[in-house]
């Protein structure tokens, strides 16, 4: 089978497309004939070594196909089920072998190019307005790089728990996805804090939903009301240095978590409600997905520069 295979840490030229003998599934896996792959921030922390990962390894953490086999003791899933997973690597292949604890059904409505865009920021984006903080009717929230993947479905599922959303984008093109998201206010990054508040009368966000970083930390911080709360869910803009705490009870005994998708997908139960929930408003066409941008496996690198580089709108694509 062809698939990316990463040897060692590094820039996007370590992303080599190579030949490697089909996975065969063991004790309790499903083998999965892959018919598209997500591509993430995350996959770009595994490739620098930002999140260290033995090598040599496919990367590729989310993905969509059918079953082509299963391994003993699999009775959850049979040949032929659509499927999908996410936060397991492997996915930038024409197959992987992947534990079916960690596979959910894709139902019918939902194609598998749909379902493996939707997966992981759709169940971050779950988590994120279900458990980190639960969105509200009346509720002002402030989402950044609205145009983005993760952005768009923030967006979305802030409206359709009936909250007022503002959003940060960098260029008029990304401001026009963001309202069409349902954004109810569209800022540039620049002095961003005193324009929510301004936006706010002066009171701040519950709640700032942040995958920059480092480049938006400390307006994030200035945004959120008292004893809001601080989101951080990544890093895409590099990574925020350590800080002194006292600079919570500055802000208003504000409150800062780093959350993951593997903190609250911790248990099978928790997986399939929230895999399947995102999956019903992707059929019911409450989420709306926006795929940016296709592309071959072969071009993963270009995927990786495009993304890194910010060249990007909604969610990208590999297919075998």
């Amino acid at each position: 089978m062809r698939a990316i295979v990463v040897e060692s840490p590094g820039g996007p030229e370590v992303l080599t497309l190579a030949e490697r003998e089909d996975p065969v599934p063991g004790p309790g896996e499903v083998l999965i004939d892959i018919a598209a792959s997500g591509v993430n921030f995350i996959d770009i922390y595994f490739r620098t070594g930002a999140y260290p990962q033995p090598t040599p390894y496919v990367p590729g953490v989310e993905g969509a196909g059918t079953v082509a086999a299963v391994g003993d003791g699999v009775t959850e899933f049979a040949v032929g089920d659509r499927v999908a997973w996410a936060n397991v690597p492997g996915s930038y292949a024409e197959r992987a072998a992947v534990p079916a604890d960690k596979v959910v059904p894709v139902p019918d409505g939902v194609s598998l190019e749909d379902a493996a865009a939707a997966l992981l920021q759709g169940m971050t984006a779950h988590y994120l307005t279900r458990s980190t903080y639960e969105v509200k009717a009346g509720d002002t929230i402030l989402v950044h790089a609205a145009a983005g993947g993760m952005g768009l479905l923030l967006t979305q599922l802030g409206k359709l728990f009936g909250a007022r959303v503002i959003g940060t984008v960098s260029t008029p093109e990304k401001e026009k996805l963001a309202r069409d998201a349902g954004a109810d206010e569209v800022i540039g990054y620049d002095g961003f804090a005193d324009e929510v508040r301004r936006l706010t009368g002066g009171e701040g966000v519950p709640v700032v939903y942040d995958g920059v970083g480092a480049p938006t930390f400390d307006g994030s911080l200035a945004s959120v009301r008292r004893r809001g709360l601080l989101a951080l869910y990544g890093a895409a803009g590099g990574k925020v240095e350590p800080f002194d705490p006292q600079r919570l009870n500055a802000a208003g005994g504000a409150f800062l978590t780093r959350p993951s998708l593997g903190h609250y997908t911790a248990t099978r139960e928790e997986l399939l409600q929230r895999a399947s929930e995102v999956y019903g408003w992707v059929a019911a066409g409450d989420l709306r997905l926006h795929i940016g941008r296709r592309y071959d496996i072969a071009d993963a690198r270009t995927a990786h520069e495009d993304l890194a580089g910010r060249r990007t709108t909604g969610k990208l694509i590999l297919t075998p």
